[in-house]
C-alpha cells in the first residue's frame, strides 16, 4: 500500500481521491488544511485517518509515503520541496510551479532525495491521448497543431462583482494561461517538444492576470496555435493537421472522441474506452512508478514539465503577467 497525504480540500482533491481509490495500492491516510474544522470534515468525508493543520508536522509524519498537492500554484514549490526533503514522493497539480526557477529546484530536490516527482497533468496519461500518439504517423508529416480550451469560470462572476478569488489573483501565480492554457500547451510539448519561438497575446484583467489569450508557436516543420479563456466558452474541437489528414479531438483536456479525417474524405474512429473520472490514469501511473522504484515519469517527464514551464514563463513575459514569485 502507498499511504497518501493530501494538501488541499477542494473539489479537485476530492476528484483525485475518488479516482485513486480505484487504483490498487492506494490508501488515503492524512489530510492537511489550514483550519482544523475543514481538515476534519474532509477527512471524515473521504475516509482519511489523520488530520494536520501544521505543515511541518504533516511533512515530517511517518504515516504517509506520498503527497498529492493541490494548493495554489504559488505554494507548490515550497511545499513539494519540503515533502521531498522528508522522503515523500510528490504528485503536484498543474501548473507544477510559478516559473522555471521553481521547477528546477523541485527536480533537484527529487533527485537529491531519490523520490518521485510528477506533474499532475492528466491529459497525457489518457487512453485517447495515447491513441493520438499511436496514430500520428497516419496523417503524414504534421504541419499544424491547434488546441482550444475556453471555459467560463464561475469565479469570474465574483470577480466582476469586486471579489478577486485565487483563480484571478497574481499572488497565487494564477490566471487563464496557468489554469487553462496549460492544457493546450503541455500535450503539444509531449508530442512535438520545445518550439523554436512563440508569440503571445492576451486580454488582461485589472487584477494583473490574463482573462483569456492565445499563443502562436513556431517549430522547424510545423506551427502551433492555442486559444484559452476563463471568461468565455468555446465549443470547437482541437486538431492536429498533417499532409494526409487530421486528427480531431473533441476536448483537448480530456478527449472522449478522437477521429482521423483523411484527405480522401474517409474517417477513422480511433476513440478508446476511458473511465469517466479521467484522473484515474495519472493516479495509476504515479502509484505504479512508486511501486516499481522509478525516479521519473517518462510521460510527464522533468523535461516536459521544464519546457512547459519555460513556455508559460515566456508567454507571461510577453503579455505582462508578473507573479511575486518571479521577483
Amino acid at each position: 500500500m502507498i499511504r497518501f497525504g493530501v494538501i488541499g480540500t477542494n473539489w479537485i482533491t476530492e476528484s483525485f481521491i475518488q479516482a485513486a481509490s480505484e487504483v490498487e495500492g492506494f490508501s488515503l491516510q492524512a489530510v492537511y488544511s489550514r483550519t482544523e474544522e475543514k481538515a476534519k470534515q474532509f477527512a471524515v468525508k473521504m475516509g482519511a485517518q489523520a488530520t494536520f493543520i501544521d505543515l511541518d508536522a504533516f511533512f515530517q509524519t511517518d504515516q504517509i509515503d506520498a503527497v498529492y498537492i493541490a494548493s495554489p500554484n504559488a505554494l507548490h514549490a515550497e511545499q513539494a520541496i519540503k515533502c521531498m526533503n522528508n522522503g515523500k514522493h510528490v504528485m503536484v497539480e498543474k501548473a507544477m510551479a510559478s516559473n522555471t526557477k521553481e521547477v528546477k529546484a523541485m527536480v533537484k530536490a527529487a533527485q537529491k532525495n531519490n523520490v518521485l516527482l510528477m506533474e499532475a497533468l492528466k491529459t497525457t496519461h489518457l487512453p485517447n491521448f495515447k491513441a493520438v500518439k499511436d496514430n500520428l504517423h497516419k496523417i503524414g508529416p504534421v504541419r499544424r497543431y491547434f488546441a482550444s480550451y475556453c471555459q467560463y469560470s464561475s469565479r469570474y462572476d465574483a470577480y466582476k462583482e469586486g471579489t478577486v478569488l485565487n483563480a484571478f489573483d497574481p499572488k497565487f501565480s494564477n490566471g487563464s494561461l496557468m489554469d487553462i492554457g496549460i492544457y493546450c500547451i503541455y500535450p503539444m510539448v509531449a508530442l512535438f517538444g520545445k518550439p523554436k519561438d512563440l508569440k503571445a497575446n492576451a486580454y488582461m484583467l485589472d487584477s494583473g492576470v490574463d482573462g483569456q489569450g492565445s499563443v502562436i508557436f513556431d517549430y522547424e516543420e510545423l506551427s502551433g496555435a492555442v486559444m484559452y479563456s476563463k471568461i468565455s466558452n468555446s465549443y470547437i474541437a482541437s486538431e492536429i493537421q498533417g499532409e494526409q489528414g487530421s486528427i480531431v479531438l473533441d476536448n483537448i483536456s480530456a478527449p472522449t472522441h478522437v477521429e482521423i479525417k483523411y484527405k480522401d474524405g474517409t474517417t477513422e474512429n480511433i476513440t478508446q474506452e476511458q473511465k469517466s473520472n479521467t484522473m484515474y490514469y495519472e493516479a495509476k501511473a504515479f502509484i505504479d512508478l512508486i511501486v516499481n522504484n522509478k525516479a521519473e515519469c517518462t510521460i510527464n517527464s522533468f523535461e516536459n514539465s521544464l519546457v512547459t514551464a519555460s513556455i508559460l514563463e515566456e508567454a507571461r513575459k510577453q503579455i505582462g503577467v508578473v507573479f511575486p514569485a518571479d521577483k
